[in-house]
Order: C-alpha cells, then sequence, then structure tokens
C-alpha cells in the first residue's frame, strides 16, 4: 500500500527522518560495515543492539538477503524455471528481444553489384562517350557497356557488365563534344559494390542472444528476414492493494492517491516485460489469493501488503497456495521489506511495499534481474562514478539513492524518502551507498534507469 508509514517500510532515508536508535547509530558508527580496502574501526557491538525499524517482521533483520545477493538471487531463479519455448515474430514486434536462433544470411549482400555513388558506369580508359538513358536503382540490369562508352548511374543501381569503374558526377566534366572526362585519377573497380562485399549466403550474421536493436532490424531486413526467431517477452500482472487508494482528484478523508498503478505497468514494460493486466486488488485477502492462484503470467508484481500488519496479506497467501519463499526481506533503504517467492514452475512473485521509491528499489533489486534472465538479456556491465557530494549512509544495510549525471559525477537527489516520487522523477540513475555512507568523491556504483538509455517502452538492458 502507498500510504505513506502505513506499511512495514522504514522511516524516510535523510539523516533527519531516522528513528533516533538509527541516528544514534549513525553516529556512533559512521563505517557499518568493513570498507572495501580492509579498514574497520567500528567498535564492537552486540547484535542486541541493531536497531530495528518499525514494522518489521520478528527476526527479519536476521532473514533479510544482503543487497547484491538477493539480485543474484532472482536472476537464478528465472534461470532455474523451463527453458521458454522462442517465437516468431515479425520485424516490427521484435526491438528490444533476444535472438534465438542465429540470425544468417539468406542471399548475398548485396545480392548484385551495385554503384555506390551517383555518377556514372564506365567502361575502359577515357574520354567516354554517353548513353543517353541512364540507369535507376530497380530497374533491371542494364545493357553491357563497351570500350570507350559510359552511362549515367544513381547510386544501388544494378552495374553493367564490364564496367570498369564508377565516376562520381564531381569527378566528371562533359565537353562541348558531349564526352565525359575526369578530373581526378580513377582506380579500378571505384565506387562498385561487388556482390557479397558484405556477407555471402549462408553466413551467420548475429548469433544467438543478440539484442534486437534498430540496426539490427534493418540488417534482418537486407537480408531477406520478414520475420526473426525470439526469446519471447516475459509477461508480468501487477497486483495493486489497499483500500486507502484513489484512482483519480485529490488526496482526501485519509484517502491518497495511487502512485503505483499509474508508473508500474510502463516500468515494467521499460525494464523488458508485457503487462498483460493491472488488477486492484484492495486489502482483500480472498481476491488476492484468487489473483495469484489463477495467473498465468510469468511474474506477478503485488504493491504493500509484505510486512505483518492486520491487512498485510501476501505472506499469508503465499503460504496457502505453497509458495516458495526465495527472497524474504532485503538489506537495503528504502525497500528492505520486498520479497520473491516461487509460486509455480513457472512463475514468481515479487513482492514491492508499498511506498514509491522503495517499490522503485523493488523493482531494480528483484524485478529486473529476474525479468533481464527470462528474455536472455545480458547482465549490463557495472560502472562507477565519482559521488560530487558525501550521501549519509545506513548503518546495515545498502541505500539507493537518486542521483543525476554531470559531466563525470553523479549528483545525490535530495527528497529521497521512502515514500517520495520527487527525486527519482528528475533522476538519471540510482547510486547504490554501501553500509556507512560514501564520501564526497568517492567511487560508487550506478543503476541506470531504463529510459535513460534506451527510451520510454523500450530496454535494451
Amino acid at each position: 500500500m502507498t500510504a505513506p508509514g502505513t506499511r512495514a517500510e522504514a522511516p524516510a532515508e535523510d539523516t533527519d527522518d531516522l528513528d533516533v536508535e538509527e541516528a544514534l547509530a549513525l553516529v556512533r558508527e559512521p563505517h557499518g560495515e568493513p570498507r572495501s580496502d580492509g579498514t574497520d574501526d567500528r567498535p564492537a557491538r552486540t547484535p542486541a543492539a541493531d536497531p530495528q525499524a518499525p514494522g518489521e517482521r520478528p527476526a527479519e533483520r536476521h532473514r533479510a538477503t544482503p543487497w547484491t545477493r538477493a539480485r543474484e538471487a532472482a536472476a537464478r531463479a528465472a534461470r532455474s524455471r523451463t527453458r521458454r519455448a522462442p517465437v516468431s515474430v515479425p520485424l516490427a514486434d521484435a526491438l528490444g528481444l533476444a535472438l534465438a536462433a542465429p540470425l544468417d544470411a539468406l542471399t548475398d549482400l548485396p545480392s548484385f553489384d551495385t554503384s555506390a555513388m551517383d555518377g556514372w558506369a564506365v567502361a575502359g580508359p577515357g574520354p567516354w562517350q554517353v548513353r543517353e538513358e541512364g540507369v535507376l536503382a530497380g530497374h533491371a540490369q542494364p545493357e553491357r557497356l563497351t570500350d570507350g562508352e559510359a552511362v549515367r548511374i544513381a547510386t544501388g543501381a544494378r552495374i553493367p557488365a564490364d564496367t570498369t569503374a564508377v565516376l562520381r558526377t564531381e569527378h566528371g566534366r562533359i565537353d562541348a563534344q558531349g564526352r565525359l572526362h575526369t578530373t581526378r585519377e580513377m582506380l579500378h573497380g571505384q565506387d562498385i559494390r561487388p556482390r557479397g562485399q558484405e556477407c555471402r549466403n549462408g553466413d551467420q550474421l548475429l548469433p544467438v542472444g543478440t539484442l534486437v536493436t534498430p540496426a539490427v532490424l534493418g540488417l534482418a531486413a537486407a537480408a531477406g528476414y520478414d520475420t526473426v526467431t525470439v526469446v519471447p517477452r516475459p509477461r508480468a500482472e501487477v497486483l495493486v492493494l489497499g483500500d486507502e487508494l484513489l484512482t483519480e482528484g485529490l488526496p482526501h478523508d485519509g484517502l491518497i492517491r495511487d502512485a503505483l498503478g499509474p508508473m508500474l505497468p510502463p516500468w515494467l514494460r521499460a525494464l523488458g516485460a508485457d503487462v498483460i493486466a493491472v488488477r486492484r486488488i484492495g486489502d482483500d485477502a480472498r481476491a488476492l489469493h484468487k489473483a495469484v492462484t489463477r495467473s498465468d503470467a510469468d511474474l506477478i508484481v503485488t504493491t504493500g501488503g509484505t510486512a505483518s500488519g492486520p491487512v498485510d496479506h501476501v505472506h499469508p497467501v503465499l503460504d496457502r497456495v505453497g509458495a516458495e519463499l526465495l527472497v524474504d526481506g532485503v538489506k537495503v533503504r528504502p525497500g528492505h521489506p520486498m520479497l520473491l517467492a516461487r509460486t509455480k514452475d513457472h512463475q514468481h512473485l515479487v513482492g514491492l511495499p508499498g511506498n514509491p521509491l522503495a517499490a522503485v528499489s523493488g523493482l531494480l533489486t528483484l524485478a529486473e534481474p529476474l525479468l533481464r534472465t527470462l528474455a536472455a538479456h545480458p547482465a549490463p556491465e557495472p560502472y562507477t562514478l565519482p559521488l560530487r557530494e558525501p550521501v549519509q549512509g545506513h548503518p546495515h544495510d545498502t541505500r539507493l539513492v537518486p542521483v543525476v549525471l554531470r559531466g563525470d559525477h553523479a549528483v545525490p537527489l535530495h527528497y529521497n524518502g521512502p515514500a517520495m516520487l520527487r527525486g527519482i522523477a528528475a533522476a538519471d540513475a540510482l547510486a547504490v551507498v554501501p553500509p556507512g555512507g560514501a564520501r564526497q568523491g568517492e567511487e560508487t556504483e550506478l543503476l541506470d534507469l531504463p529510459w535513460a538509455t534506451a527510451g520510454i517502452g523500450v530496454c535494451f538492458t
């Protein structure tokens, strides 16, 4: 559910929004875990001193999965399921999918000798007598040339037999007698694309697993394809929980606008999913059970209800359907109450926290690697940038902080509490801040937002 503070989400991540115990822990222990250089100047602590966020399930801190391991678990869960059957789709529907069969050339490219330039096809040494009729692209094989003869030719047109070279328009001149002269030295075969220059029939152009980009679509079309064999898009279904949610108008009388219903479907599409349904369930355990058991999606995404409050029904429903709980809480802020379960052999459920930025954290922690692996997309290469400002960390958990990229630095954004979307709406990426925080100028791993590099609705990650 999306009401700030009504679910198991921790308080806002800014220091002044932390609870008292966590704020004190930050002061006492600026480095919550050993740093990457192996140093560890932390005072000894006992488990009893660890703060517990409001709404955490009993022993949740001990069961929660480290952030990196949670992402690995999501990818591993997708790999362990039954192999998904490849499908043949028209080129127009293939963008962003991965090839499930090699793209082999169906013809020579080019399939005949063609002109690479506008100009004249010439035979033998000049000067040349020019024919009256020219040669255009898309026309039948032109008549053979004889030595001393030339013909006007367009880019892409078939080369007449016995052509020596193509003389570019800007490199030729016509004299008063109508003869063509070259103004530059000309080489044999100049500006002719010979048949099979790019590939021969049967050559492998691209291997299995290649991501279909606009350039791949162009190559496939040039090679004679109308359809390609690809790994199908994973199908996702979104279940929006919460009786307090409005779908229009201003918040009133304890009701709030639903931010996740409008946000999650396009975000999932940007991650490569085909969103087949968005259902509003409310705080109804029977309706949630019915929706989960009847769904045939590859991935079910729920919003809120992942804690142990009186209307938090996700865990009980998962128990009732016999789901295997793979990740139950993640050591990340915001978003630690997220979960991942296997509900059927061919189906998983990602339970997102109800707070909006916490839900984004859950998407990028659990849904992104699972969907990416189901779609056979390669994992993006990790990269880092130095922070322009220091970022306060959580004493024990990884923290995901919205940033904008300015030159060779990442600039942290404010309004990054778990219930806030103002920061992420302006962000280019999320900085992965280790426990204890990050100093100004410290190299920090970044997670790109899907539209920062690929465009809304298209996933190349």
